[in-house]
C-alpha cells in the first residue's frame, strides 16, 4: 500500500510558470552538438601550444600557486587534488588523481611534470595508492612550462564560480605537445600523439627559425621519429614519415630481446624492453596461457625477474626449439610487438578549432605561440623597467635637492607630496616615493646605488626597445632560450629506430591511377576515379556527379593521378600544395571532405584554382603563368615554389579587388591566351612578360571595358584548336591560329559572339579533338561528351549546343579536359 505523500501536491505546482514548448529532433542535436563540443574543446584534446589538457594545466597551475616546485618539501596529493577541484575543476576527484598520476608517471611520459613520492603505478599495472599516501610536487623540466606566467604572456579566463582566473594556456618555454605527447577520446574524434625526444625536437624548432623554408626531410634529419619512454624498438621509417607528413600513420614497436645460452645446448630469450602503453604482467600472463593452449611452442618456461635494475622477462626454450621460430611467433602472437596509431588532432586558433596536424605544422604553431609570449614578456619587463626608472628619476631629484626636500616636508601640514609636486615638477608616483624613502637613503653610498640602477635600466629599456622593433633579434632570443633548455634537460634517444629491408614507403601502397578531381564553392573536395563516368553524346544530359549543399555550387574539376601533385592557387594569392592521393576518395556523387581538413587555409581564404604536375622539385626551366580576374599576367619560375609550408607562401601580390583566376604551366616558349566573359579575346608571346618573384604584382594581359572580366586563359598551340563554352550550354571550336599574334595589354580580338541566348563564356580550352569534355553546372550536374563532336567555327559565332540543362536557371560554371572514353553500346531492350 503506497504511503501518502508527506508534502501538499497544490505546493510544487506554479500556476505563473511559463512552459516553453520545444521540438525533440532539434532540441537533442542542439545539446549534442554542446555537449560534443564542451568534450572537444574543455576535455579531450590537448592544446597545440602547450600540449596540454585542460585538467593537466590546472593542476601544475595550482601547484605552482600553492608554491609545489622542486625545491620545496613534498606534500600529499590529496591537497593537491582537493586545491585543483576547489578552485578550478569541479569533476570527480578519481579523473584528478588519475591525470596527476600519469604525470608522474616515467613510463607513460617521456619527461614526467610531477615529482611523485610513493606508490604512483607501474609497469605491470598495478594501480597507484590512494592519494592520501601519496605526495605530489612539480618537477624540475615543469619550471619551463610556467616560467614567466606572471608577465602577462598568457590570457586569463574566470574559473567556473568567477572567484579566480586560470591560465588558458601555459607559457610552454619548450614544444610539450612532441615531446610528451597526448592521446584523448573526444566525441567523434580522438588523439594519440607519441612522445619524442626533447633534445630532436628543440633542434628542429631552432632549424625552422633558422630557415622557415625548411622541408620535412630536413626536418627528419633533426627528429628522427617517436621516442618512447618504455624505450624498444621502432620497426621501418615509412610510418613515421607518413604520419609527420599527413598526421596520420601506424609505427610498428618490437621489444629488445637477447639470446643467452645456458645448461646443455639450452636457449633462453630474455626480453629487457617492452613496447610502450603494454602492460608486463598481461603481456606475461598472454604468454603462458598461449603455451598452455599449445598455440606457442617450444617454450618450457616463461618467469619474470624484473627488479630496481631493469626489466627481465625470461622465456626459456625446449632442447630441440629454433630460438628464431619461436620469437618469430611471440611477435606475430603476442604484444612483444604492437602497432601505434598516430593521429595527431589538436586543437589550433586559440582552442577553436581541432585539426590534424603535420610535424610542420605543429612546429610552426608553437614557434608563432613562443613568438608571442616572448613580444608580450619584453613588453610587460620594458613596463616595468620604465616604471621603476620613472620612480628612480623622482627620488634622483630628491638627492640633488635633499635640503630644501626635508624642508618642505617639515613645513607642510598634510599636503608635503603637493608641495613636493608643485616645486619639482613631480607626479603622484614619484612624490609618494620621495616621502616613503628611509634616511638611510641619505647615504652618499645610497646615491650612487641609484644612479647605477638608473643606467642599468636605461640600458635594459634600450635593448627592449630594440627587440620589440627587431623580430629577428626576438626569434634569435627564442632560439638561444630554447637551446638552453635542450642544453639543460636535453638526453640521448632511447628508442632506436631499425630500417627493415624492402620497406615500402607510402606512395608505394597507393595504386596511381587518373581521378576527377572536384572542388566546390563552399569549399568541398574530392577525388573520383575517371572510370566511374561514362562517356555520353553531345547533348547528353549528364550524370550526378556530385550532392552539393543547399546552395553550394562546383566551381573547379580536372583530371589528374593520383601521384601528381596538386598545386591549389586561393584568391589572395597562395600556393598550397597536396598529393594526389592526400585529397580523401569520395563516391560519385558523395559531396567530398571541406578543403580546410586537408589544407591550412586562412579565414576567409578560399581556393580558386588547382593545377597538377608531375614533378616540381626539380623544374628549372618552367613556369607558372597566373591570370587574374582584372586582366593582369604574371609568370613565375616553377622553381620558387619547391619549398612550399603547410601553411602556404604567396605566389602573387595582387591589387585591393583583384583574384586570381587561372594558373598555367608553361616550358618558357608558349602562345597565352587569355579570354574574357563578353567575349574578347588576346594571344601574345608569353615572354612579353619577364619573369618574376613571389611578391611581385605583375603585368597588364589584357585591357577590359566596363563590366567584363576575365574567365580563364590557355597556351595556345599551333595546329589545335579554342574550345569555348557558355553558361547556356553553348560551345564551340576555333583553329588556333585565327587568332593572331598581338601586343599584350590591349583589349584584343573577338572570340565568342555573346547573346542573351548563349550566355557569358565561362571558360576556355585548347584542344585537339581527342580528349573528352567534363562540364559542371550550379546544380551539381557532371556531363562528359567528346571533344570531337562539337562543331569547329569562326570566332565570331555562337557555337552549338553542348549541354541540356534538366532544371530551368541551371547554368554550366566549370569545364574540364580528360582522355577519351569509348562509349559503350547501349543494351538491347528486353523484348519479353
Amino acid at each position: 500500500m503506497s504511503k501518502k505523500p508527506q508534502y501538499d501536491p497544490e505546493e510544487i505546482r506554479y500556476p505563473e510558470q511559463k512552459i516553453v514548448n520545444s521540438p525533440l529532433v532539434p532540441e537533442m542535436e542542439k545539446s549534442y552538438i554542446e555537449y560534443a563540443m564542451s568534450v572537444i574543446k574543455s576535455r579531450a584534446l590537448p592544446d597545440v601550444r602547450d600540449g596540454l589538457k585542460p585538467v593537466h594545466r590546472r593542476i601544475l597551475y595550482a601547484m605552482y600557486e600553492d608554491g609545489l616546485t622542486v625545491d620545496k618539501p613534498f606534500k600529499k596529493s590529496a591537497t593537491c587534488v582537493g586545491d585543483v577541484l576547489g578552485r578550478y575543476h569541479p569533476h570527480g576527484d578519481a579523473s584528478v588523481y588519475d591525470a596527476l598520476v600519469r604525470l608522474a608517471q616515467d613510463f607513460s611520459m617521456r619527461y614526467v611534470l610531477v615529482n611523485g613520492h610513493g606508490n604512483f603505478g607501474s609497469v605491470d599495472g598495478d594501480p597507484p595508492a590512494a592519494y592520501r599516501y601519496t605526495e605530489a610536487r612539480l618537477s624540475k623540466l615543469s619550471d619551463e612550462m610556467l616560467r614567466d606566467i606572471d608577465k602577462d604572456t598568457v590570457d586569463w579566463d574566470p574559473n567556473f564560480d568567477e572567484t579566480r582566473s586560470e591560465p588558458r594556456v601555459l607559457p610552454s618555454r619548450f614544444p610539450n605537445l612532441l615531446v610528451n605527447g597526448s592521446s584523448g577520446i573526444a566525441v567523434g574524434m580522438a588523439t594519440n600523439i607519441p612522445p619524442h625526444n626533447l633534445r630532436e625536437v628543440i633542434g628542429a624548432c631552432i632549424h625552422v627559425l633558422d630557415d622557415p623554408e625548411a622541408t620535412l626531410g630536413d626536418l627528419m634529419q633533426y627528429i628522427k621519429g617517436p621516442d618512447f619512454p618504455t624505450k624498444g624498438i621502432i620497426m621501418g621509417r615509412s610510418g613515421i614519415r607518413a604520419a609527420y607528413a599527413t598526421g596520420r600513420g601506424r609505427v610498428v614497436i618490437r621489444a629488445r630481446h637477447e639470446f643467452e645460452e645456458f645448461g646443455k645446448d639450452r636457449t633462453r630469450i630474455v626480453i629487457t624492453e617492452i613496447p610502450y602503453q603494454v602492460n608486463k604482467r598481461m603481456l606475461i600472463k598472454s604468454m603462458a596461457d598461449q603455451v598452455e593452449d599449445k598455440r606457442l611452442e617450444g617454450i618450457s618456461d616463461i618467469r619474470d625477474e624484473s627488479d630496481r635494475n631493469g626489466m627481465r622477462i625470461v622465456i626459456e626454450l625446449k632442447r630441440d626449439a629454433n630460438p628464431q621460430v619461436v620469437l618469430n611467433r611471440l611477435f606475430a602472437q603476442t604484444q612483444l610487438q604492437t602497432t601505434f596509431s598516430i593521429n595527431m588532432l589538436a586543437l589550433v586558433d586559440d582552442q577553436s578549432q581541432p585539426k590534424i596536424l603535420s610535424l610542420r605544422h605543429i612546429i610552426d604553431e608553437y614557434l608563432k605561440f613562443q613568438e608571442e609570449v616572448l613580444t608580450r614578456r619584453t613588453r610587460y619587463d620594458l613596463r616595468k623597467a620604465q616604471e621603476r626608472a620613472h620612480l628612480l628619476e623622482g627620488l634622483l631629484i630628491a638627492q640633488d635637492n635633499i635640503d630644501e626636500v626635508i624642508k618642505i616636508i617639515r613645513s607642510s601640514y598634510d599636503n608635503a607630496k603637493e608641495n613636493l609636486m608643485n616645486r619639482f615638477g613631480l607626479d603622484d608616483v614619484q612624490a609618494q616615493a620621495i616621502l616613503d624613502m628611509r634616511l638611510k637613503a641619505l647615504q652618499g653610498l645610497d646615491r650612487e646605488k641609484l644612479e647605477a640602477e638608473y643606467k642599468e635600466l636605461e640600458e635594459r629599456i634600450a635593448y627592449y626597445e630594440s627587440l620589440l622593433a627587431d623580430e629577428s633579434k626576438l626569434r634569435q632570443v627564442l632560439k638561444e632560450e630554447l637551446q638552453a633548455i635542450s642544453d639543460k634537460y636535453g638526453d640521448d634517444r632511447v628508442t632506436e629506430i631499425q630500417d627493415v629491408e624492402d620497406e615500402i614507403d607510402i606512395e608505394d601502397l597507393i595504386e596511381e591511377e587518373e581521378c576527377v578531381f572536384t572542388l566546390t564553392q563552399a569549399g568541398y573536395i574530392k577525388r573520383t576515379p575517371v572510370s566511374e563516368y561514362a562517356a555520353q553524346s553531345k547533348g547528353g544530359m549528364g550524370k550526378k556527379g556530385i550532392t552539393t549543399r543547399e546552395e553550394d555550387v562546383v566551381t573547379d574539376v580536372f583530371t589528374a593521378s593520383t601521384h601528381d601533385y596538386i598545386l591549389f592557387f586561393t584568391d589572395t594569392g597562395k600556393v598550397y600544395r597536396k598529393k594526389g592521393y592526400q585529397i580523401p576518395e569520395s563516391g560519385k556523387t558523395a559531396k567530398g571532405t571541406n578543403i580546410v581538413n586537408i589544407l591550412q587555409v586562412e579565414q576567409g581564404e578560399r581556393v580558386q584554382t588547382m593545377i597538377h604536375t608531375r614533378d616540381i622539385e626539380n623544374e628549372t626551366e618552367r613556369y607558372l603563368v597566373m591570370v587574374t580576374r582584372n586582366g593582369t599576367v604574371k609568370r613565375l619560375p616553377v622553381g620558387t615554389l619547391k619549398n612550399l609550408r603547410n601553411n602556404g607562401i604567396r605566389a602573387l601580390r595582387m591589387e585591393e579587388g583583384d583574384q586570381l583566376i587561372t594558373v598555367r604551366e608553361t616550358d618558357g616558349a608558349r602562345k597565352i591566351l587569355i579570354a574574357t566573359h563578353d567575349g574578347m579575346a588576346v594571344c601574345f608571346d608569353e615572354n612579353d612578360v619577364r619573369p618574376m618573384g613571389r611578391d611581385a604584382v605583375g603585368v597588364r594581359g589584357i585591357r577590359l571595358r566596363k563590366g567584363d572580366y576575365v574567365v580563364g586563359a590557355a597556351r595556345a598551340r599551333a595546329g589545335r584548336q579554342v574550345l569555348s563554352i557558355t553558361e547556356k550550354g553553348y560551345g564551340k571550336r576555333t583553329p588556333v591560329e585565327e587568332y593572331r599574334i598581338t601586343n599584350r595589354g590591349g583589349l584584343g580580338i573577338k572570340n565568342y559572339m555573346v547573346t542573351e541566348k548563349t550566355g557569358g563564356v565561362v571558360g576556355i580550352k585548347v584542344v585537339d579533338g581527342s580528349e573528352d569534355l567534363l562540364l559542371a553546372t550550379q546544380g551539381g550536374i557532371l556531363i562528359r561528351t567528346p571533344v570531337e563532336s562539337i562543331r569547329s567555327a569562326g570566332r565570331a559565332t555562337q557555337g552549338v549546343i553542348v549541354m541540356r540543362f534538366k532544371e530551368e536557371g541551371d547554368q554550366v560554371i566549370s569545364m574540364a579536359l580528360t582522355d577519351h572514353e569509348e562509349q559503350a553500346p547501349e543494351a538491347p531492350a528486353d523484348e519479353s
